[in-house]
């Protein structure tokens, strides 16, 4: 039985004013699969997450994740937005790591991990802390549930994100470059959580400038500039043997 997308982007495209940063994008990402993003700064690669849970709008094209249009309803032959309180509902399917970790910073790390579950989902408290620790053991945190954010290290907040995102029991997860706020020494221990949620099945669009990362955790490797995808290929093909020149100019440039 063949893999399914729970990710489809159809020739979407995005303007800010007059300048265009998305061009005509189309890719899927199937269940259980790992896709990362790659390229120069600039590319689209962050706009383009943005617009998958809908805090960017598109000026054209469609975004579906698990069949369902995210932040639109479909209208004759258009689309029309849709109220908070929907868009909300379709974003807690999609879990997403930012690059500065956007913890609530009045908040211990336990309080950031249950307030999706109990103020969008309305479980249980007492359910929603009992997974939050579990998650935290998961990503290496156990005992640290009380702790503030200006207690931890950026990597120890990147993974309370992680933790955090985990909580809604997403059906995909975005990672927004997610260790380039980080001190290099801290990279790793972040990158190994990542790794383990992958290996657990859970679906994943990555940004990362990590390129060995990338190659070791994907499942296919898209290469992106100028807003548009000039190449999409398995790590073993698209780090090793290139096909667009673009991309053979980009990676030597990084590999050197």
């Amino acid at each position: 039985m063949g893999k399914r997308p729970i990710l489809q982007v159809q020739d979407v495209h995005k303007w800010y004013g007059r300048t265009q940063v998305l061009n005509g994008i189309n890719m899927a990402v199937d269940v259980g699969d790992v896709t990362c993003l790659i390229g120069p700064s600039g590319s689209g690669k962050t706009t383009l997450l943005r617009c998958i849970n809908h805090l960017e709008k598109v000026n054209s094209g469609r975004l579906y994740v698990d069949g369902a249009l995210v932040g639109y309803g479909e209208d004759g032959d258009g689309l029309r937005e849709l109220k908070e309180k929907y868009v909300a509902r379709a974003r807690a399917q999609i879990g997403m790591v930012f690059q500065q970790f956007n913890l609530f910073h009045h908040m211990t790390a336990l309080q950031n991990i249950i307030e999706g579950p109990v103020g969008v989902k309305g479980e249980p408290k007492d359910a929603a802390i009992e997974h939050a620790r579990a998650l935290l053991a998961r990503v290496g945190l156990a005992g640290k549930d009380h702790r503030f954010p200006r207690q931890l290290s950026g990597g120890e907040q990147q993974r309370v994100a992680i933790a955090r995102a985990l909580a809604m029991r997403p059906k995909l997860m975005l990672f927004d470059e997610p260790t380039s706020a980080l001190d290099p020494e801290l990279v790793s221990e972040v990158l190994e959580v990542i790794r383990g949620v992958a290996a657990d099945g859970m679906t994943m669009l990555i940004v990362t400038h990590e390129m060995n990362f990338a190659r070791e955790v994907a499942d296919q490797v898209v290469f992106m500039e100028g807003g548009r995808i000039v190449e999409t290929g398995p790590p073993s093909k698209l780090f090793d043997d290139p096909a667009n020149a673009r991309t053979r100019s980009f990676l030597s440039r990084i590999n050197r």
